[in-house]
């Protein structure tokens, strides 16, 4: 009786062909985990409306398609689906109530590393370990899925959204993640794309760790704690993303080589709370909690232009020897600090004839070819002083430090080596100038 209940539907593919299946799951008449398991390769399984719990395995490349109101409930116990099977496709699901051991890896798909080729799209995710975990699974799809967080948990306590680890040619585009730790965290993974994706009300919007040659491409971060945290990479592509009222740094890069930071926007990056006091109270914050459009540490041989950093308390914070970067073409729109940086030796900040745009650069430009005649210098001794010394700031306005200033600009030898754009551009790109506006 039981065999004949599983019988499936059969559709015929092609003539000369073997019978490919279709299956239909319902809850308390034909339970999920016994339909997979009769399932043959290129079969599809469709999920009927309603609650089917338990812990589900894919062990052969099939469909698993949930028709709407079809709800994968795990029970607070490991993960919702595990996906074994090289070529499987999983789309319109609701998966929720995984486990929260994050040591056992607890998610709402968790995909081995075997599973090349796998497609999951369209998904709903509530997860409170780790949204969707790549584990080693090359080529992935994962496309158009929102996955959400238990904000019940501490943050630390909470897995990420998206987790790649030691993936290779993953494609993921278009999700929505929110209230995870991380929405996305990129880990020892090269060769992958994140295309499009918008992440909101967490701890980093992107993370990227030990990995090379991805490419990071319109994507939106908006209130998290820090935008995007590139760590110990090289040869990543960040190009088109956008950074909104994300704390204390809309992009970081932290021992970032030979990579390419252009026309990004990061704008109204937010004073964060001082460490161990932020939400969760998980003490994440990174040390110095002013907003910075971007922080740059340690981070050689990078070409940063054309991106817009705008109204935030630092424009572009650089330290621990970021020189021989490449920075051209950027705009620092009404920031109260331009660029916080006191370099060994002068860093030129133009390239072949072209610089970047400051909205405080008083300037002119007699011969109108829309370049500044006069070098653009933000930074002198008396802001190495200030910070140094944080108390000094009450003597901004006296005519002590009035007159130390005339003399750096009489005399350039007692200037201290920093940032010098030669050719400060006069006006903002059209793009740009509709971004501030």
């Amino acid at each position: 009786m039981q065999a004949r209940r599983l019988l499936p539907f059969l559709l015929l593919l092609l003539p000369g062909l073997a019978l490919a299946a279709e299956w239909r799951a319902v809850p308390d008449e034909m339970p999920l985990q016994q339909v997979l398991e009769a399932a043959a390769p290129g079969d599809t399984v469709r999920i009927a409306e309603g609650v089917h719990l338990g812990n589900f395995v894919i062990e052969v490349p099939l469909t698993l398609v949930g028709e709407p109101g079809a709800i994968l409930d795990a029970q607070r116990n490991g993960s919702v689906l595990t996906i074994n099977a090289p070529g499987a496709t999983v789309r319109n699901l609701h998966l929720r109530e995984d486990g929260a051991n994050l040591d056992a890896l607890d998610s709402g798909i968790f995909v081995a590393t075997e599973a090349a080729d796998v497609l999951i799209e369209n998904n709903r995710i509530e997860a409170r370990g780790f949204g969707i975990w790549l584990d080693g699974a090359p080529d992935a799809r994962v496309i158009g899925n929102r996955i959400s967080g238990d904000e019940s948990l501490r943050s630390q306590d909470r897995g990420n959204g998206l987790h790649l680890y030691n993936a290779t040619g993953a494609e993921v585009r278009d999700n929505e993640v929110s209230g995870a730790r991380d929405g996305l965290y990129v880990q020892v993974s090269n060769h992958n794309q994140l295309i499009g994706n918008y992440l909101h009300g967490q701890r980093y919007g992107v993370h990227y760790m030990f990995s090379q040659n991805n490419v990071v491409r319109d994507n939106v971060t908006r209130d998290n704690r820090l935008g995007y945290a590139l760590m110990q990479s090289r040869g990543l592509e960040v190009v088109g993303n956008r950074s909104e009222r994300d704390q204390n740094y809309g992009f970081l890069m932290n021992f970032i080589v030979d990579s390419l930071i252009a026309e990004n926007v990061a704008i109204e990056a937010q004073r964060g709370l001082a460490a161990g006091t932020q939400a969760g109270g998980d003490g994440h914050a990174i040390s110095g909690n002013e907003g910075k459009a971007l922080f740059v540490y340690n981070s050689l041989f990078n070409q940063i232009r054309d991106n817009l950093f705008a109204h935030t308390e630092i424009g572009i914070h650089m330290t621990a020897g970021s020189e021989d970067n490449e920075f051209h073409g950027n705009a620092f729109v009404g920031n109260e600090t331009q660029v916080k940086y006191v370099a060994l030796r002068e860093q030129e900040w133009s390239f072949e004839g072209r610089g970047n745009y400051w909205s405080d650069y008083l300037g002119w430009d007699l011969d109108g070819d829309g370049l500044g005649d006069i070098p653009y210098e933000p930074n002198d001794s008396v802001d190495r002083l200030i910070w140094t010394y944080p108390m000094a700031k009450i003597l901004m306005n006296s005519p002590a430090v009035q007159v130390l200033r005339w003399v750096q600009r009489e005399f350039p030898i007692l200037r201290p080596p920093g940032v010098r754009d030669s050719h400060p551009l006069m006006a903002l790109p059209d793009w740009m100038a509709e971004e501030v506006q």
